[in-house]
This record gives C-alpha cells, sequence and structure tokens, in this order.
C-alpha cells in the first residue's frame, strides 16, 4: 500500500513537471501528414460492422411483421395461434399507438433543432437549466407514476431522482470549470456552421428508422401477448434502438471531432493549409472503413462511462470510511480499467487517424496519463452534463406520448412512454453531440500539443493549464495524506505488539 502511493505521488510530481514542459513548448509534435491519410485508412473491426448490419436487417423484418399482424386487421398474418394458451389474447390495433410514437419523434427532433438553433447564444443557460431542473422533474414523474399505482417505475424514478441530486452535490465544485470547457466547445462549433447540418442529416436519417421502428413497437403493444411478453420483446427492440442511436450519435462524433481537429491543428477553418473538403473527407471515412469500430465501441462506451461518473462522484464524498472506500476503489479500479479500452476520446483517434476502436482508446487514454492531462478529464463533468439535457430532453418526449396515451388508453402509458422517452433521447442526444465532439477534440489536442490551444484560445489555455497544475498538486498532496497515514497506522500497530 505504502509503495503504491508512493509511486503514485512521484508520478503526479513527473506529470506536474511534463504538463510544466508541454505548456512551454512551442514546437508542433503533429505531424500533419499523418491525419487523414488515406495510407492509413483501412477496414477496421469489420466483424462489428457485419454484427450491425446483420441485426438492422434482422430486426426490420421482425419490425415489419409485429407491425403488419396488428395493422388495420387483429392478428393479420395468424401470429396468435402459436401463443394462444399462454398469452392473453388482445384485438389491439398498430394505428392506435403508432401515433402517439410519431408524436415522440417531433417532439424529440423539435426539441434537439431548439438546442442547434440556440446553441449560440443560449447554449450556456440550457446547459445550466438541465442540471437544476432534472432532479425535480424526476421527483414529479416519480409521483404521477405513485398516483397512477406504478410503484415500480415510481420507485424506479425517485431512484433516478435521489442518485441526480447526490451527484449534483458531488461534483458541485467542478461546474465553474465545466462550463467554462463548454462554454468554448460551443464557441468552436459554433464557428462551422457545417458542423449543425450534419447533426440534422443524422436526425433525419435516425426519424426515418425510428418510423419503422415505431411501426413494430405499437404492433408490439397492440399484440396479444400478456404484458411480461410484450415487455421483454420492448425491451430488446429498445436495446437495438440504443445501439442504433449510439452508431448514429458516434458517427457523427466522428465526423466533427475530425473537422474540429483539423481546424485546431491548421489554426483557423479558413487557414491556407487547411485540407480542401476536410467534412467530405470525414464523412467518408466514418460511414465507410471506421463504421466498424463506431458499431463496436458504441455497444459498451456509454454504460462504461456513466458508471465512471456515479462511482466517481460517490467517491468524493465517502470521507474517511475505509471499509465503504475500500468497496469503492475496488469497483473504481475496475471501471478505470475498462476506460483504458472503452472511452469517448478513441473517436477522435479513429477520426484522424483510422485506428481500431480499442488501439484509439488505448492511445489517447495512455497520451493523457503521460502528460498528466488524464487529472484535468477526470475532473471536468462536461459529459455528465451534455448527458442530463439529454435525458431532460427523453423525458419531455415521454411525457408528451404518456399524457396522450393516458386519456385514451391508461393501461398502456408506462410502455409507450418508456419507449417514447427512449427515442427523444436518441434525438436529443444527436444535437447534444456535436459539443461533445469539441470538447473531446479539444483534450486530445491539449494533450498532444497543448500550444494549439494557446494559439487559438490563449486565456483558456492558461486557465486549462492552471486548473490542470492544481489538480495535479491535489492527488499529489492526497497521496502523501494517504502515505502519511499509513506510517503512523503501522507505527501504531508495532506499538501495540510490543
Amino acid at each position: 500500500m505504502s509503495d503504491s502511493n508512493i509511486s503514485s505521488s512521484s508520478s503526479d510530481s513527473a506529470s506536474i513537471a511534463t504538463v510544466d514542459q508541454n505548456v512551454g513548448r512551442n514546437e508542433r509534435i503533429i505531424d500533419a501528414d499523418q491525419t487523414f491519410s488515406p495510407e492509413l485508412r483501412h477496414w477496421r473491426d469489420v466483424f462489428w460492422l457485419a454484427i450491425f448490419i446483420i441485426h438492422l436487417i434482422v430486426l426490420g423484418v421482425l419490425l415489419a411483421i409485429f407491425g403488419l399482424n396488428r395493422f388495420k386487421t387483429a392478428d393479420r398474418l395468424n401470429i396468435d395461434r402459436y401463443t394462444e394458451g399462454f398469452w392473453e389474447n388482445n384485438n389491439g390495433l398498430t394505428e392506435t399507438y403508432w401515433p402517439k410514437y410519431a408524436v415522440s419523434g417531433g417532439v424529440g427532433t423539435g426539441l434537439g433543432c431548439i438546442w442547434l438553433l440556440l446553441l449560440g447564444s443560449r447554449a450556456n443557460q440550457m446547459m445550466k437549466v438541465s442540471v437544476h431542473i432534472l432532479t425535480t422533474y424526476l421527483a414529479v414523474i416519480s409521483v404521477l407514476c405513485f398516483w397512477c399505482e406504478q410503484f415500480f417505475w415510481g420507485v424506479a424514478f425517485a431512484t433516478g431522482a435521489a442518485l441526480q441530486f447526490l451527484y449534483v452535490i458531488a461534483v458541485i465544485d467542478r461546474l465553474p470549470f465545466t462550463m467554462l470547457v463548454l462554454q468554448k466547445a460551443v464557441k468552436l462549433v459554433w464557428s462551422l456552421p457545417e458542423v449543425t447540418r450534419v447533426a440534422y442529416a443524422f436526425m433525419a436519417v435516425m426519424l426515418l428508422w425510428m418510423g419503422i421502428w415505431s411501426f413494430g413497437a405499437a404492433g408490439v403493444v397492440a399484440s396479444s401477448r400478456g404484458d411480461l411478453g410484450r415487455w421483454w420483446l420492448l425491451v430488446v427492440l429498445s436495446v437495438s434502438l440504443f445501439w442504433t442511436g449510439a452508431v448514429l450519435c458516434n458517427t457523427v462524433h466522428v465526423i466533427v471531432s475530425g473537422l474540429v481537429f483539423l481546424v485546431l491543428l491548421h489554426g483557423g477553418r479558413n487557414a491556407s493549409s487547411m485540407p480542401p473538403n476536410s467534412l467530405m473527407k470525414s464523412l467518408r471515412y466514418a460511414v465507410t472503413t471506421s463504421f466498424g469500430s463506431i458499431c463496436y465501441g458504441s455497444l459498451f462506451t456509454a454504460a462504461i462511462r456513466t458508471l465512471r461518473w456515479e462511482i466517481r462522484g460517490f467517491r468524493s464524498k465517502i470521507g474517511n470510511n475505509e471499509c465503504l472506500l475500500c468497496c469503492v476503489d475496488f469497483l473504481f479500479q475496475l471501471v478505470e480499467t475498462l476506460v483504458r479500452f472503452f472511452n469517448k476520446y478513441a473517436y477522435v483517434q479513429i477520426a484522424v487517424y483510422g485506428k481500431g476502436f480499442n488501439r484509439s482508446a488505448r492511445d489517447a487514454w495512455e497520451l493523457f496519463q503521460s502528460t498528466g492531462v488524464e487529472a484535468l478529464v477526470a475532473y471536468d463533468c462536461s459529459g455528465a452534463v451534455l448527458l442530463m439535457g439529454t435525458i431532460l430532453g427523453g423525458l419531455l418526449t415521454g411525457t408528451c406520448a404518456g399524457v396522450w396515451t393516458w386519456i385514451t388508453w391508461r393501461d398502456r402509458v408506462i410502455m409507450v412512454g418508456s419507449t417514447a422517452m427512449l427515442m427523444g433521447m436518441v434525438l436529443v442526444g444527436l444535437a447534444m453531440v456535436v459539443v461533445e465532439s469539441a470538447v473531446t477534440s479539444i483534450y486530445i489536442c491539449y494533450a498532444e500539443d497543448p500550444s494549439l490551444i494557446r494559439r487559438w484560445d490563449p486565456q483558456f489555455f492558461n486557465q486549462m493549464s492552471e486548473m490542470l497544475h492544481q489538480r495535479l498538486q491535489h492527488r499529489s498532496a492526497r497521496a502523501r495524506e494517504v502515505l502519511t497515514q499509513n506510517q503512523l497506522d503501522s507505527h501504531m500497530q508495532d506499538t501495540f505488539h510490543l
């Protein structure tokens, strides 16, 4: 234990020295010729690309069957005879519930478009509102679920409200720096109007798939299967929608982060050294050679990131409870190991260098650790703040669909509302991801060559460098404190034995 803390302290001290050296250097360490080089572009993670495409084909067929079986005529395809005897029959129709999903798609798209339209003028205020209002909104929905005698969902939303409240309290001191980073990312994205057009285009693609998906989901809600059977089918469909939405979001992430990286690397959008057709090149690579890596990373990254945020927030508020701290540290180390191979910064490496996902994630994390920037990345909560906005958008979408369903079919409120919420989250997430792409690119550029950030915004560069220095000093101080405490405990045990 002592040796590990000595190593940690030494590592942090070395990182401080490394940061000071990096901040002081003026030469660029990034080879511009290696970015977006066609020679480096090979098809990566092809297995996961095939799995994703097969999954879309199979699911598309199943969605068509589920939807058509209840379209205008109950049991049009005579599927009910296979479930008769162990599932209840129901004469519901697909068109009864499909319009409610259409409203969900419209509301989610509207919220995403509003976010993009107000990106340059009201983004900071919208993110602050998301942070502070989400807990209240979750609590209100929890009360409504209890009032509707949906006790499971009432407990689920109440737990979500409690976790959200505890997380915000745990990271409240980090929010000023987080908002600063998000403000600069918004400034960078707003200077690239083609970025928002990419987001609009992918929202349109997502809406087309959601039209097919909601047709099948409406058929499942109206089907003859019992509640348990319907729920299992909806869970499977929801997992598929989540993966598809994550793939499209991360495709936008790769496209935008590649363009932002090039803008920072070449010193501006209109720099003479800026490669022509940068956006189209980034788009072409994202949907061809790098698409398999995007499909692979989209399966695991979001869940691991969310778990890491919660553990970090909880860990910072434990105090001196050694037993609890030991358990949380074990989980923290396990998640940190996963983060090494699954993190959102991999998408910048994929966009710029065309690497496979695992190698990109590992290279990005090793870059952060070798330069000390990992301390700054761990302190920043921009991803969590954007996720709160995404969840809030999903809740608003689910509420609209749920209220309409409550008026007509009260026993289907939770089914329609929960799946509509997921649709809203995916659509709003496609708008939010443009800012997250800029944040990841800023950190990668700062780790690879801090002079790129200094040239773009000297004041912001100084603020980042000062915060990084503070965080590394804080880590070293904590390591020395733990080491001193361990030495004191060891001395007391030796004295007791004597």
